[in-house]
């Protein structure tokens, strides 16, 4: 596979843009806060992981999701050095929830909105010209998968530049189920520690531009190769995951990478800091690794953003070429006492400096056993 990514963009409870959000993941600094878009006394847990953009507090407006998904594109692209005439450019959407808090919003408070904007391609005609827009609803893998159908439009020359994006926003009903669900409510997101109670939500988005590596003009700016992107749906179960399962998408992936679990340097992780899912990713993990000399630096960012759903495998995707860049491996906040599935990893539990990394696997896992990993390698 030759398929180079060019341009990246980001926007999260972290910061405004892509660099800004590695810098503060970089330097472990959260955006967990209190619940600010809905009325706290309806919930037991209290916290979430929001980009604080609304006009005043305790005030929210539609269409914040997709305001999002435009920053993020229109960044990825100016980084990649291309117009923003997006015409005849493939652009694949990964998300869960789309605008429903949108729609929340026009059904409980009257605020206007159109139906026609649940679909984002609608703004990315107006905004890009974008006349090939495609929704990937493959829950919280959402966006690697979109990254899987992006890589296959240029291997097979169907295009030879492609945006893939993700975004996500926090919804009061989906908020209300999550905290019906944990026995205990979660205060923060904390991946493979004993402490954990379960996942919060956060807002986010995320883009790459991905440009076919024989057809890139001369002299464009390449940060990384995608590898190999591994995919499969088992069915298991509509929320449990099954580690064997992920463990073979984590080969799949290695497979038409063409690497061996040996040449990986760093490993973004799913880490949702759920008990099954935390569980099924690090045994997958224990076996894939199992017998690597030195096992990869590893960390999951959901500690920091929260889960930004559809947007997540983006956002660890553009941590990991960042880090794979810089050395700078952001660390895992709240692990405080890890789960024995994890002894022996190297995760970083605080920020580390790690020179000489050039491969990254990231994960990225959903709802009915949509699995989704994902090889890149850095363009020096």
């Amino acid at each position: 596979m030759n398929v180079l990514v060019t341009g990246m963009g980001a926007v999260s409870s972290v910061g405004g843009d892509a660099r800004a959000t590695f810098a503060a993941l970089a330097q472990g600094r959260s955006g967990l806060a209190e619940l600010r878009g809905f009325d706290r006394s309806r919930f037991r847990a209290r916290h979430a992981y929001e980009i604080d953009d609304r006009p005043a507090p305790g005030t929210d407006v539609p269409l914040r999701a997709t305001g999002w998904l435009l920053r993020a594109v229109a960044e990825a692209l100016a980084d990649a050095g291309l117009a923003g005439d997006l015409t005849g450019v493939p652009v694949l959407v990964g998300t869960t929830l789309r605008e429903l808090r949108s729609v929340e919003l026009n059904w409980c408070e009257g605020a206007p909105f159109d139906a026609a904007r649940l679909h984002f391609g609608t703004a990315l005609r107006e905004r890009f010209g974008a006349d090939r827009t495609y929704t990937v609803a493959n829950a919280c893998s959402a966006s690697l998968y979109a990254l899987g159908l992006g890589t296959d439009l240029l291997e097979t020359g169907e295009a030879d530049t492609v945006v893939v994006a993700g975004v996500d926003t926090i919804t009061e009903s989906t908020y209300g189920l999550l905290d019906r669900v944990y026995r205990e409510a979660p205060e923060s997101v904390r991946p493979f520690d004993r402490g954990r109670r379960g996942m919060l939500q956060g807002d986010g988005a995320a883009a790459v531009v991905l440009r076919r590596g024989p057809g890139a003009p001369a002299g464009a700016r390449a940060y990384a190769t995608v590898r190999g992107v591994g995919l499969n749906c088992d069915a298991y179960h509509p929320s449990a995951p099954d580690s064997g399962s992920i463990g073979r998408v984590m080969r799949e992936a290695h497979r038409r990478a063409g690497i061996k679990p040996a040449d990986v340097d760093l490993v973004l992780l799913h880490g949702t800091g759920t008990p099954l899912n935390d569980e099924a990713e690090a045994r997958a993990l224990g076996e894939v690794f199992a017998g690597v000399p030195r096992p990869p630096r590893m960390t999951a960012v959901k500690s920091m953003i929260g889960h930004t759903a559809g947007a997540s495998g983006l956002h660890s995707l553009i941590t990991a070429v960042q880090a794979l860049h810089s050395g700078r491996v952001p660390p895992t906040l709240g692990l405080d006492e890890p789960i024995d599935e994890v002894a022996g990893f190297r995760l970083a539990r605080e920020p580390v400096t790690e020179r000489g990394m050039s491969l990254a696997q990231v994960d990225s896992f959903g709802f009915g056993g949509l699995n989704a990993v994902a090889v890149v390698e850095k363009v020096s």
